[in-house]
């Protein structure tokens, strides 16, 4: 499949797996990328720099094909050293990324001068056409069906990237509502050039998370994931488990809440503990809408041959309807 992603990134297809905390761990980036896609390393997963140095030397010990490094730069009171993570990426020969929260600016000069491809993701057209003037090379743009933070637009998929494609120049990549071939034929068909997953990378051989979460997200439908975090404006989409139904209840107490209020059943170290232990009793799973189109656990390989096989199928069914 040729277009200015596959192009841009040098892979085979125009599919991408997202970065995800705890889950974008050399075994799956180097499965991706083996199979002919973009494989992502998440570098906040990693407890410091060199230990993303040695993460990034381990997925280049699984592939000779191209990687990427997700950098999630968001405000916090003590934000982890994100430019450190940076220079380990680069010095560990990365050449694309993929960052999200606030637009890149201070990495996009560091980024460009050593030859490197950037990634944006957005979740409005608005912070797209932002992002394309301040230099990236390509958006992915999250529509509301998405797992993670999908903005507070209330926007979905198709509209999402139908709007995005007739007005950002720069290559354009869906993200969210997208887990199998014929998904991927609707997206493309909006005019995007290429296709990002997470959850559905989740529910792979190679995801590094437990059996049971993964069998978890085969067996719930369209209709299993919650929005947790619409009262503090940070909206985030989260499979419907004891502890996402517990923040809501929080949430939606007379009154309202803060933070502080839920930040024991959301913090980060407690959604590793669910995807670790297998007890979704322990902390948030995050997960889109296209659980719902989920229903084996295939390897990455077969997974990515089936999808592109299926959309191709699907394209020309499509074309054949109307000769």
């Amino acid at each position: 499949m040729n277009t200015r992603i596959t192009r841009m990134l040098g892979i085979r297809y125009p599919i991408i797996q997202g970065g995800m905390q705890w889950v974008g761990r050399a075994e799956l980036a180097a499965a991706v990328s083996n199979a002919g896609g973009l494989g992502i390393l998440t570098a906040l997963t990693q407890p410091m720099p060199e230990a993303l140095s040695d993460e990034i030397a381990r997925c280049r010990s699984l592939t000779d094909q191209p990687f990427g490094v997700n950098l999630t730069i968001l405000p916090t009171a003590k934000p982890p050293p994100y430019e450190a993570y940076l220079d380990a990426a680069l010095a560990g020969g990365v050449r694309i990324f993929e960052t999200a929260g606030n637009n890149p600016v201070a990495f996009i000069e560091k980024i460009k001068a050593h030859g490197g491809k950037i990634i944006h993701k957005c979740t409005a057209v608005r912070h797209a056409l932002s992002a394309e003037r301040k230099g990236v090379d390509a958006i992915s743009i999250d529509g509301f069906e998405c797992a993670g933070h999908p903005g507070e637009d209330g926007v979905g998929c198709l509209v999402l990237f139908a709007i995005a494609a007739s007005k950002v120049k720069i290559p354009l990549i869906a993200s969210g509502g997208v887990a199998d071939g014929r998904t991927m034929a609707a997206a493309l068909a909006t005019g995007v050039e290429g296709v990002n997953m997470g959850t559905r990378f989740c529910v792979t051989v190679e995801a590094p998370i437990h059996d049971n979460i993964k069998q978890l997200l085969v067996d719930k439908t369209e209709r299993d994931t919650a929005l947790i975090f619409r009262t503090l404006h940070n909206t985030g989409r989260v499979l419907k488990t004891e502890v996402s139904e517990a923040v809501i209840a929080i949430e939606n107490r007379p009154g309202g809440c803060e933070f502080k209020d839920i930040q024991h059943l959301v913090s980060g170290a407690k959604g590793r503990e669910a995807l670790e232990s297998g007890d979704p009793s322990r902390g948030l799973v995050w997960a889109g809408q296209t659980v719902g189109l989920i229903d084996d656990i295939p390897t990455c390989e077969v997974l990515m041959q089936r999808m592109v096989r299926e959309c191709r199928a699907q394209m020309m069914a499509g074309m054949a309807a109307f000769n």
